[in-house]
C-alpha cells in the first residue's frame, strides 16, 4: 500500500518499503534518553580538560607562565601548540596528495587570530580545578592589527588580519608527467587585495564598491542582455553571519588501549571522519577507534568531527588516563563554525514579460582567518541555476577578518546567493505587475538545465529539473491566488504580505561503497558508515536494499557508530549527498547480494542463475520447484567461500571497505558493491517556499502566519523524514531573516552574541502553528533509486520566503539586509527608506 503524507499525499506507490514511515531503530533509545551522545560515555581514572581561551582578537603568544597552574593539586597536564603534530598531507584514493596547509587552523595556536581562539588546555581529576588551573596561568601576548569588517581591509591602507595578507590565493599544480600520478596541488598562500580609494569613491551611498576581484567568470553577452532590458534593479543586500547552534557542542572523550586512540564525539560521518583524525594526529587510519552513535546536529559545523578533538586525545597521552572535554555554549560559538556573510551588489535585467536577460553579480564573502570557505562562488552558481538568467557574470572576493573560522552550514553560498537575488524578483514582479508565482515559474530551471561558467565551450547540467512542477503543486495548496485576491490586507494596525521563493542546492554524489552481511540465521546486516544526526539517512537508504532482496523490515540490523564494527567507504553528510549517494550503493550492494544468491542457488540446486529469483526470503525457481531460505543460502555461502562470503572482494571497492569486508569474511554471505552507475549531470534538489506574515506597524513586530515548502527531491524514501527535514532546514532559513546574527564590539574585536539567545534560532513560537510541505515524488532519472538528498536545498526559501512577505506587507524601502528586526521596520516605515547600517558588519 502506498503510505499518506502531507496534506493527505501517499508516496511509496508500487512500494514494500520505500516511501513508507516506520519506526527507526534509534527511536526509542532517543524518546527515553537511552542515546549516548558524547558527553554521556565514561571511562575509568576519567580527567577533565579547559580550555584557555584568547582575550585579543590578534596577538602572539610571547610567553606562558603555567608554574602556579601546575603547582595545583589535581592538574595532571597542561597542553600548548608546541605539542601538536605537524600538519599532515592528505591522500587521495588515485594516489593524488593534497599538501597540507602550514597556515590553516589548529587546535590550539601561539598567534590567536580571532578572541576566544583556544592558546592552551588544561587536564586535571575535575573541571573545578581545571578552571581554577586556567586562571593561574599568565600569558604575555603581543597584540597585533586587527579586523573585523572585510571591506575594512579591502580599503587603501587597512589593516590586514593576518600579518601577511587578507586573502588565500592557490598556486596551480605542475603538469603531470606522462604515465605519472596527478602531482600534488601547492598549498594555498596568504596575499593582500585592496581596492582603490576611487573604487569606493564610485560607490553610491548604500552600494557596495565594485572593486578588482580575484575570480570572476561569465557566459553570454552582458551588456546584450541588458539592452534588451525593459527594467534594470542595481540592489546591494548584505546576509548575516550566523553560528551554527547545534544543541550539542563539540564535547569529545579521548584514550588510548593498545596503541590506538579511540574518540566518542559528533560527527556527520563517521567513516569519513577516521581519517580526519588520523591526519590529525599523524596515525595511521588502522589505529583510530571512532564512536558516534549519536550526534546532536551538526548542519555543516561536523563534517568530520572538529579538529579540537585532538585536544582530549593528545593530553590523555600525555597524562596517562582518559580524558573528557565539555565546551561550554560560548566555547562552542567561538570554535564551533558559522555561515560566513555575503555582501552582494546585483545589477539584473528584465524583459517587460520578466524573463531575466542579465545578471551581473559582485559578492564579498568574510572567511574568518583559516582555510577558504567555498559561499561566494556557490552563491553564483545557485543564482545562475535557479534563476537561468540569458546572460551572466559572476565576480567574487573571500577576505580573511579575525573572527571565528567559518565552514559550511545548510545550503552554503546557495542560502546567500538565493536571499541576494529573491528580493530583487519580488521588486521586479511588482515594477512589470507581474504576479509572484509567474516570474519565478517564467525563469526556474527545468530539464537537463545549464548553469555556472563556460568551461571548454560547455556549461555543467544538472540531472533533472521539475520546480515548474513544485510551483504550481504549492501554489495550489497554499491557496495563493486566494491570498494574493484577499481584501482587506491591512486591518488596523496589522498588515498582512504574502512571499514566494525559488530554493534549490545540490542533491548528491556518486562513487560509494555498500556492505551487508547475510547471516546464517536469516537475518540481513547492513554495515552503515553514514553519521546519525537526526536525518535518519543512516538507516533509510538500507530499506532500498531490504526491499530489493525481500527481506522483512524486521529481519534486517543496521550497524552504525563504532568504526570498530566493519563501516564501509561512505560519503560524508554535507551537500545534501546521503540519500542519493548511499541509496545508489545500498542498490549496488543488494544487487551484488542478489545476483550471489542466484549463484548459490544455481550451484546447490542445479541449472543456471537467472533461473532463480529472490523475494519473501527465498531463492526460488521461476515457475515452481526446489528453492532455498536466505539461511540456506548463507550457510552455503560459508562452504562455498571465495566471492561468496567475503574471501575474494572486488578490486573496485575502497580500501575501507575491502578491509571491513574482510573483517566479517566467513560469517555468512557477504555482498560489497561500488555504485559504479552512471550519471549524466550534476545532481539538485529544488523547493517552493511560500510563507504569510502579519506585521503590526506601531511595533514593528512581527509573526509568521502560514508557511508551506514544496519539493522536487526525486523519490521520497521516508515520508516523515522527509518532512521534518523540508520544514525543519525552512526553519533553519527563517532564523537568518527573524534574528540570528553574530554582534561585535568594534572597538576591541570581542563577538557580543555568545549565547542562544542573543542569536536566537527559531522555537516552537516563532513558527506557524501549523505548517506545510509536500513533495512531487518524481524519480530522477540518472539514479536507479530515483532518490535524491533534501537537508538543503530548503534553507535558502525559509529565508527569503519571509523577506519577500515583509516587503509585500510593508513595501520595498525598508530594508537591505537580513534578518530584519522590529527596529529596523519602525525606522524605516518612519523615514520612508531603509535606515539599517547598509554595509557595515555584525551590526
Amino acid at each position: 500500500m502506498a503510505e499518506e503524507g502531507a496534506g493527505g499525499r501517499e508516496y511509496g506507490t508500487g512500494h514494500r518499503l520505500v516511501g513508507k514511515n516506520y519506526p527507526t531503530p534509534d527511536l526509542v533509545a532517543k524518546v527515553t534518553g537511552q542515546a549516548r551522545f558524547a558527553e554521556d560515555h565514561r571511562a575509568e581514572g576519567m580527567l577533565y580538560c579547559k580550555l584557555l581561551l584568547s582575550p585579543m582578537p590578534h596577538a602572539r603568544v610571547r610567553r606562558i607562565d603555567a608554574r602556579e597552574a601546575l603547582a595545583l593539586p589535581g592538574v595532571k597536564a597542561i597542553l600548548t601548540a608546541d605539542e601538536l603534530p605537524p600538519p599532515a598531507d592528505a591522500l587521495t584514493d588515485n594516489g593524488t596528495v593534497i599538501k597540507a596547509n602550514p597556515k590553516g587552523e589548529r587546535a590550539l595556536t601561539m598567534e590567536p587570530l580571532y578572541r576566544g581562539e583556544p592558546i592552551l588546555a588544561v587536564a586535571a581529576v575535575d573541571e573545578l580545578t581545571a578552571a581554577e588551573a586556567i586562571e593561574r596561568i599568565h600569558l604575555d601576548l603581543e597584540p597585533l592589527p586587527f579586523v573585523i569588517d572585510p571591506l575594512e581591509t579591502l580599503r587603501p591602507g587597512g589593516p590586514n588580519p593576518r600579518t601577511d595578507g587578507n586573502i588565500w590565493v592557490r598556486r596551480p599544480a605542475p603538469p603531470a608527467s606522462p604515465g605519472g600520478p596527478a602531482p600534488s596541488t601547492p598549498p594555498p598562500e596568504v596575499s593582500e587585495l585592496k581596492w582603490t580609494a576611487a573604487d569606493f569613491a564610485a560607490a553610491g551611498p548604500g552600494q557596495l564598491p565594485t572593486g578588482k576581484t580575484p575570480e570572476e567568470w561569465s557566459h553570454g553577452d552582458l551588456e546584450a542582455g541588458f539592452q534588451r532590458a525593459a527594467l534594470v534593479l542595481d540592489e546591494t543586500f548584505v546576509t548575516p553571519d550566523t553560528s551554527h547552534q547545534t544543541l550539542e557542542t563539540r564535547s569529545a572523550l579521548a584514550y588510548w588501549q593498545n596503541g590506538k586512540v579511540h574518540v566518542f564525539t559528533g560527527t556527520q560521518s563517521t567513516a569519513q571522519t577516521v581519517p580526519a583524525i588520523a591526519r590529525w594526529l599523524n596515525l595511521d587510519p588502522a589505529d583510530v577507534v571512532l564512536v558516534s552513535e549519536y550526534t546532536g546536529g551538526g548542519f555543516g559545523s561536523k563534517i568530520t568531527a572538529g579538529i579540537s578533538l585532538v585536544i582530549p586525545a593528545l593530553l590523555s597521552r600525555k597524562a596517562g588516563a582518559p580524558v573528557m572535554m565539555r565546551i561550554s555554549r560560548e566555547e562552542e560559538t567561538y570554535i564551533g563554525r558559522a555561515r560566513p556573510s555575503l555582501r552582494g551588489r546585483l545589477r539584473v535585467g528584465f524583459t517587460a514579460q520578466g524573463r531575466i536577460s542579465a545578471v551581473d553579480m559582485l559578492v564579498i564573502c568574510d572567511n574568518g582567518p583559516y582555510d577558504a570557505v567555498g559561499d561566494a562562488a556557490s552563491a553564483g552558481r545557485i543564482v545562475s541555476l535557479l534563476y537561468q538568467p540569458e546572460a551572466m557574470r559572476w565576480r567574487g572576493a573571500t577576505v580573511l577578518t579575525n573572527t571565528p573560522p567559518r565552514s559550511a552550514q545548510s545550503a552554503p553560498g546557495g542560502m546567500q546567493g538565493i536571499v541576494l537575488m529573491e528580493p530583487i524578483v519580488a521588486k521586479a514582479a511588482r515594477r512589470l505587475g507581474l504576479d509572484q508565482v509567474a516570474i519565478r515559474r517564467l525563469n526556474c530551471p527545468e530539464g537537463k538545465a545549464p548553469f555556472g561558467p563556460e568551461v571548454q565551450g560547455r556549461r555543467a547540467h544538472v540531472t533533472s529539473a521539475f520546480l515548474k512542477e513544485a510551483l504550481d503543486r504549492g501554489a495550489e495548496q497554499f491557496r495563493w491566488k486566494e491570498r494574493v485576491a484577499r481584501t482587506p490586507r491591512r486591518m488596523g494596525t496589522r498588515v498582512r504580505g504574502v512571499g514566494v521563493s525559488l530554493s534549490c542546492y545540490v542533491g548528491g554524489s556518486i562513487g560509494f561503497d555498500g556492505l551487508l552481511l547475510l547471516t546464517p540465521d536469516g537475518r540481513v546486516h547492513f554495515q552503515s558508515g553514514i553519521g546519525n544526526l537526526g536525518t535518519e539517512s543512516v538507516v533509510d537508504v538500507h530499506r532500498v536494499g531490504a526491499e530489493i532482496l525481500g527481506v522483512p523490515w524486521e529481519r534486517c540490523e543496521v550497524i552504525w557508530g563504532d568504526s570498530s564494527r566493519n563501516l564501509p567507504f561512505t560519503c560524508v553528510s554535507g551537500g545534501s549527498q546521503t540519500t542519493h549517494a548511499m541509496t545508489r550503493a545500498a542498490h549496488a550492494t543488494a544487487m551484488d547480494a542478489r545476483a550471489k544468491l542466484q549463484r548459490i542457488a544455481a550451484l546447490t540446486l542445479g541449472g543456471g542463475p537467472e533461473l532463480y529469483e529472490v523475494a519473501d526470503e527465498r531463492v526460488f525457481r521461476r515457475g515452481g520447484g526446489a528453492s532455498l531460505t536466505l539461511a540456506e543460502a548463507a550457510q552455503h555461502a560459508i562452504r562455498l567461500g571465495g566471492p561468496f562470503d567475503g574471501h575474494e572482494l572486488s578490486p573496485d571497492l575502497n580500501k575501507v571497505t575491502r578491509a571491513a569486508a574482510a573483517a566479517l569474511a566467513g560469517r555468512g554471505l557477504v555482498a560489497a558493491a561500488k555504485d559504479a552507475y552512471p550519471r549524466d549531470g550534476v545532481t539538485h534538489s529544488y523547493v517552493a517556499s511560500f510563507a504569510e506574515v502579519e506585521v503590526d506597524v506601531e511595533t514593528g513586530k512581527y509573526r509568521v502566519v502560514d508557511f508551506l515548502a514544496f519539493g522536487d527531491v526525486g523519490s521520497v524514501i521516508h515520508p516523515r523524514a522527509l518532512g521534518g527535514q523540508m520544514l525543519g532546514r525552512s526553519v533553519l532559513g527563517m532564523g537568518h531573516a527573524l534574528g540570528q546574527r553574530w554582534v561585535f564590539d568594534p572597538h576591541y574585536g570581542a563577538l557580543l552574541s555568545t549565547r542562544f539567545h542573543h542569536s536566537k534560532p527559531p522555537t516552537i513560537l516563532d513558527v506557524p502553528t501549523r505548517m506545510q510541505w509536500g513533495a512531487l515524488d518524481i524519480p530522477d532519472p540518472e539514479t536507479p533509486v530515483g532518490a535524491r538528498g533534501v537537508g538543503e536545498p530548503p534553507v535558502g526559501g525559509g529565508c527569503a520566503s519571509i523577506l519577500n512577505a515583509l516587503s509585500d506587507a510593508l513595501g520595498d524601502e525598508v530594508f537591505r539586509r537580513a534578518p530584519v528586526t522590529c527596529d529596523a521596520i519602525l525606522a524605516a516605515l518612519e523615514a520612508g527608506r531603509p535606515m539599517q547600517p547598509p554595509l557595515e558588519a555584525h551590526v
